[in-house]
């Protein structure tokens, strides 16, 4: 060891005393070693340089010791970032450019490392507010963001009757949520996307689906858009969250409107679109189960005209206009429609299974026949809403498709269970979505335990064919325990223990870990 700290210590001596010398210097030696000196003294030029780079690279520390555990930032780099974005808004030139360069840095930091650490896709939900618009706001979510180690952010851009377009670009049926007076330019969704790409993000709209919003629900021109039971209701009448308005999916005008609002937010060019409340209402107490064909939101015109068109003769369209008419099918139902198409023999309809010769000798009379045709109408009936929805889901990724964007499916992992006799209200029939859809089911379990949120995901599994991507979606944050749940890490860990085929995962909400932060956000109070 002194030997070599020795060796070392005199070629650098030799290094500093020939790079010293002028070429008028070197004249003294003779021809032979003046050539030899000339050559060692560029040899070790090029040395120096070499040994320049290697030592600016290092001070470029290895991701590792950049970044601390699930990715993260250090302190001392938020800090850094934190203080060259204020110096950047007060017009300070130079350090404009050193923030653009760190956000580059930070970047790869976060690309490489999510390459390394799972999960590869690791995405939080976000939502903005008008006053997310002032200078340096959204450059300061973003920066938080990417401090906390996710590569995706999920943007809600439809939510709650409102859309987060320019209200002077706005063609659509919902009003702008950028209201303000002198901000009606104001893109705030594409803003977001803009700076989640200068920072390595990827950015998906998030989108309500199914679920209009109040708004829409008070216009006088859309009341037969919206879904509605036996009894006429709404879901407005049925829900603790009178924000929440459902519609009919078979209506055409809600197909053109929603479409329309697709078309303009793919325009913004966001890496996904993320549907959310694909489903019908949940409802309270005994009503979260539905048991009978009157529970069922398929008594719009739309809906009830789209039932009756699954018949295939006209026996099968009489008993459907009856059963849905009357919430049951009475004997006399049978026995008055064979005499009124005597012509024809079983009532028939898209699905049904004849009964074979041997069971028609058993069911002679319309009396006995009349449980079988009712049980068959109710699956009928559950059927028809279920492909309601599937049809939108269809209808509504077709614009994101067409322009290459990822689409994804947001749904309860139990929002698709039998239940009794029964099924969930929410007629959510994930375990049908296309497989060319990212699966992104909501696992907010609260019971105090990793271990049921790793089996709702267990549950996702059982059902989702092998080529389906799931991404699971947790509530919770870092480090501690909140409203019954454990540590986002916690979940984490139960959900990559019990499914380690998942390789993408997002967490809910921005808003849960930086609670104090979204309320001065609200009030255009965060500076």
């Amino acid at each position: 060891m002194v030997k070599t700290a020795a060796t070392t210590y005199d070629f650098f001596l030799f290094y500093f005393l020939l790079l010293g010398m002028s070429d008028r210097k070197l004249s003294k030696f003779n021809t032979c070693k003046l050539l030899q000196l000339r050559l060692a003294k560029r040899y070790l030029m090029a040395i120096a340089l070499t040994s320049s780079l290697l030592v600016m690279s290092l001070g470029n520390l290895p991701i590792a010791a950049q970044t601390t555990d699930f990715c993260q930032q250090p302190e001392s780099a938020r800090q850094e970032k934190e203080d060259l974005l204020q110096k950047v808004l007060q017009g300070d030139s130079e350090a404009q450019n050193r923030y653009k360069q760190l956000l580059n840095q930070q970047a790869q930091q976060l690309s490489q490392c999510r390459d390394r650490v799972p999960p590869q896709h690791q995405a939080i939900w976000l939502r903005l507010y008008p006053c997310d618009a002032q200078p340096g706001v959204l450059d300061k979510i973003m920066d938080r963001i990417v401090d906390r180690g996710y590569n995706y952010v999920y943007i809600e851009t439809f939510a709650d009757g409102q859309v987060l377009l320019p209200a002077a670009a706005n063609p659509t049926a919902w009003p702008a949520m950028v209201r303000t007076p002198g901000a009606e330019n104001t893109d705030l969704l594409a803003q977001a996307i803009e700076k989640a790409h200068e920072r390595g993000l990827r950015a998906y709209a998030w989108m309500f689906m199914m679920n209009f919003g109040y708004s829409y629900g008070q216009r006088s021109d859309r009341q037969s858009v919206l879904a509605r039971n036996f009894k006429g209701d709404t879901s407005i009448n049925v829900v603790d969250n009178a924000s929440q308005v459902f519609i009919d999916p078979y209506n055409i005008q809600a197909k053109r409107d929603f479409y329309q609002l697709v078309q303009q937010v793919v325009r913004r060019r966001p890496d996904g679109v993320l549907f959310d409340y694909v489903r019908y209402p949940r409802g309270l107490g005994g009503a979260s189960v539905v048991y009978k064909v009157q529970d069922l939101w398929i008594y719009s015109e739309a809906a009830r005209q789209a039932l009756e068109q699954r018949a295939l003769n006209k026996k099968g369209r009489e008993l459907i206009r009856r059963y849905i008419a009357k919430g049951a099918l009475a004997a006399s139902d049978v026995e008055e429609v064979d005499k009124l198409y005597p012509d024809e023999g079983e009532p028939l309809w898209q699905g049904r299974t004849l009964p074979t010769q041997e069971e028609k000798k058993t069911l002679p009379t319309a009396a006995s026949r009349r449980p079988l045709l009712q049980l068959e109408l109710w699956r009928l009936s559950v059927a028809h809403a279920l492909q309601g929805i599937l049809d939108f889901v269809a209808l509504a990724a077709s614009p994101v498709q067409q322009q290459g964007i990822q689409t994804g499916l947001v749904f309860f992992p139990d929002g698709n269970q039998v239940v009794g006799e029964g099924y969930d209200s929410r007629l959510q029939p994930w375990d049908r979505f296309p497989t060319n859809a990212e699966w992104h089911p909501m696992s907010y379990a609260a019971c105090g335990n990793p271990e049921c949120v790793a089996a709702l995901v267990q549950r996702v599994f059982k059902y989702a064919p092998p080529e389906a991507r799931v991404i699971p979606a947790i509530a919770g944050v870092w480090g501690q325990s909140i409203s019954n749940r454990p540590s986002l890490e916690a979940q984490m860990s139960a959900i990559e223990r019990t499914t380690p085929q998942v390789k993408g995962i997002s967490h809910f909400a921005f808003s849960w870990q930086e609670p104090e932060i979204e309320n001065l956000r609200k009030s255009c109070r965060w500076k």
